[in-house]
């Protein structure tokens, strides 16, 4: 390793609370004959912005479902706020590579959607307001009553943001969700996303295949090992926050792109 990413990688940042904690946790499918992870140990921070990476297949999807509460592990344990994750809780909010906003459905009506499912139209209705204050979070003010067809793919998922947040959610769970982006609207983003969890000292762990997506957004990115997945090494970011697109010219960004790249090339081959 480069002195560069070495200075990178070895700083001490301050420790926050433990919000979502995962001990020993492994997945096997016995039907198939798959081990999908192997005793993953991860601590979430209060506030933190944290990311996984790995090959196609390493188990970061199963890994993110058994934090959502969609899967049980086989063992080890899920605990949020202090309580064991076992099924879908109101406190984990969840994004997807897709907006899937219903169609029939004005913006504000697809934000509220949870509430209406979880408590009813009357409580929905009530959380209007709120609606409209984080679709201005998100530049969003003023498409209150437009429909998804009218919306650009950027915009709608800065939508989807909205719907998973207006829960207050302890934790954002993303998996991928600007993949299907264009590059540019996809920095724009994440650039996005990180003001919004800034503004709201929220909790996010991110499924991603792009490194320089993971380390321009995150404050620890975990490499994960296939077969059967387990994380190998915990990289610490040190950029300083608000982060902005120009730090991913500079050479520190550039160490830790490259240490995270050779970490995931010698597992490959290992």
């Amino acid at each position: 390793m480069s002195a560069a990413a070495a200075a990178v990688l070895t700083s001490d940042p301050v420790r926050r609370e433990p919000v979502y904690e995962l001990s020993s946790v492994t997945k096997v499918y016995p039907r198939r004959n798959v081990h999908a992870l192997d005793k993953v140990d991860l601590t979430l921070e209060r506030g933190s912005f944290s990311a996984v990476i790995g090959s196609s297949g390493c188990g970061k999807s199963t890994l993110l479902k058994i934090m959502a509460g969609l899967h049980t592990p086989s063992a080890g344990r899920v605990v949020l706020a202090g309580k064991p994750v076992t099924g879908p809780r109101r406190d984990i909010g969840m994004m997807f590579q897709q907006a899937t906003l219903f169609p029939w459905r004005t913006t504000i009506e697809n934000i509220v959607l949870p509430i209406e499912i979880r408590d009813g139209k009357r409580a929905a209705r009530a959380k209007h307001e709120d609606a409209r204050r984080l679709l201005e979070l998100v530049g969003l003010k003023g498409f209150e009553h437009v429909y998804p067809n009218e919306l650009s793919g950027g915009m709608a998922q800065r939508a989807a943001i909205c719907r998973m947040l207006i829960t207050e959610p302890a934790v954002l769970l993303l998996d991928e969700p600007f993949s299907a982006l264009d590059e540019l609207s996809r920095e724009f983003m994440n650039m996005e996303l990180q003001r919004v969890c800034l503004a709201r000292d929220a909790t996010a762990f991110l499924v991603t295949h792009s490194i320089p997506e993971a380390v321009i957004l995150s404050d620890i990115v975990y490499v994960m090992k296939p077969r059967p997945g387990r994380i190998v090494e915990a990289v610490t970011i040190d950029l300083p926050r608000p982060r902005t697109l120009d730090m991913m010219t500079t050479p520190r960004f550039g160490a830790l792109v490259d240490h995270i790249r050779g970490r995931l090339d010698k597992e490959a081959f290992l």
